[in-house]
C-alpha cells in the first residue's frame, strides 16, 4: 500500500503526547495480547476475556491487529462491510469500521489476504493513533489481538499499549519465542513490565513450568529489573474448539465450562490489579492514558 496523506486532524507524535488531558473518568486499560509463536490461542483469549469484562459492565473494544490476516470476525461469525484496510485507504473513518459483537463488545476487524498491511508505514501508524485516540472517550478497556512474532507491526502495537500480556503454552518453542519477543521489547524499547498467561495446559504444574522456564531465562539474560507477573492459566478444554466451530465465544456457548470459569477469573484478576505506570513509550489513546496518575 502506498503512503497516504493524512487528514488535517492527524497529529504528529509530539502533539499527541502533549494534547489536553481534561477527561475525567475511570482509567482506560489498553492491553496487548501477544505471543512469539502463532497458534497459541491469542484470538480466543481476546474474545472471551473481552466478553468477561463486558459482563462486568465495561465498555470494551477489541482490535484485530493482525492486519492482513484477521481472525476475530471469523471466530465470531461476523461479516463486516468495512475493515481497517478501508480506513487506512481513507475510504472511511475508523469509527465506521467498528461492528458490534456479542455482549455489547465492539470489534475493529482486520482484513484478510492484504499483504501490504503486514508492515504499516509511519503515516498509517499516525493515522491509527489519532483515530483511536478519538474513540477512547467512550471506552473502559481495549484489548489488542496482535500478530505473532517480532514483526514491526507486532512491536508497534505492543509498544502502543499500556500493558502487554504474553501468551504461551508448554511447548519449548512457544516459551522461547515468547522470550525472544519480550527481549526485544525490553532491550530495544525499554519495556520493563510484562504479564504472562499460560494457555491450553492440562494442569497447574504445566503452567508453573511455563512460568519458571521463562523467568529463569529472563533472570539469566535480562536481569531482575524486568518484571514478569503471572496471571494464571486457561486450561485445555474441549469446549473451546466446539465453540470455534460454531463461531461463538466459549464463555457464551458453554458458560460453565472450565475455560469459561478461567476467563471470568482472568478478567477479575486483570481488572482488579492497578494499571502499570508508563514505560516511556508512545501509547494509544493518549489523552485518556496520560490524564491518569501513574
Amino acid at each position: 500500500m502506498k503512503a497516504v496523506s493524512l487528514p488535517n486532524r492527524s497529529q504528529d507524535l509530539a502533539r499527541l503526547a502533549t494534547a489536553p488531558r481534561g477527561h475525567e473518568g475511570p482509567a482506560l486499560r489498553v492491553v496487548a495480547v501477544t505471543s512469539g509463536k502463532g497458534g497459541v490461542g491469542k484470538s480466543n483469549i481476546v474474545i472471551n476475556l473481552g466478553l468477561a469484562l463486558a459482563h462486568q459492565g465495561l465498555k470494551v473494544l477489541l482490535i484485530d491487529a493482525d492486519l492482513g490476516l484477521g481472525n476475530l470476525n471469523i471466530l465470531l461469525g461476523l461479516k463486516p462491510r468495512l475493515t481497517i484496510h478501508d480506513a487506512l485507504s481513507l475510504h472511511c473513518g475508523l469509527s465506521e469500521v467498528i461492528v458490534e459483537g456479542p455482549g455489547g463488545l465492539r470489534i475493529l476487524p482486520a482484513s484478510s489476504g492484504i499483504p501490504e498491511l503486514a508492515d504499516l508505514d509511519e503515516y498509517q501508524k499516525l493515522f491509527l493513533l489519532d483515530e483511536l485516540d478519538h474513540l477512547a472517550e467512550s471506552l473502559d478497556a481495549v484489548l489488542i489481538d496482535t500478530g505473532a512474532g517480532i514483526s514491526r507491526n507486532v512491536l508497534f502495537f505492543n509498544l502502543a499499549a499500556q500493558e502487554t500480556v504474553l501468551v504461551a503454552n508448554n511447548q519449548p518453542t512457544s516459551i522461547m519465542d515468547a522470550y525472544a519477543l519480550l527481549k526485544i521489547l525490553a532491550t530495544r524499547y525499554g519495556r520493563k513490565r510484562f504479564k504472562l498467561l499460560a494457555n491450553g495446559v492440562t494442569r497447574a504444574a504445566e503452567a508453573e513450568t511455563v512460568r519458571q522456564t521463562l523467568s529463569k531465562v529472563m533472570d539469566r539474560f535480562l536481569g531482575p529489573e524486568i518484571a514478569l507477573e503471572f496471571l494464571g492459566l486457561i486450561p485445555y478444554d474441549a469446549a473451546i474448539p466446539r465453540a470455534v466451530m460454531r463461531q461463538q465465544p466459549v464463555l457464551e456457548l458453554f458458560p460453565e465450562a472450565p475455560a469459561s470459569q478461567s476467563f471470568r477469573a482472568l478478567a477479575q484478576t486483570l481488572w482488579q490489579s492497578p494499571p502499570p505506570r508508563a514505560d516511556g513509550n508512545i501509547k494509544l489513546f493518549g489523552r485518556r492514558l496520560w490524564s491518569q496518575p501513574h
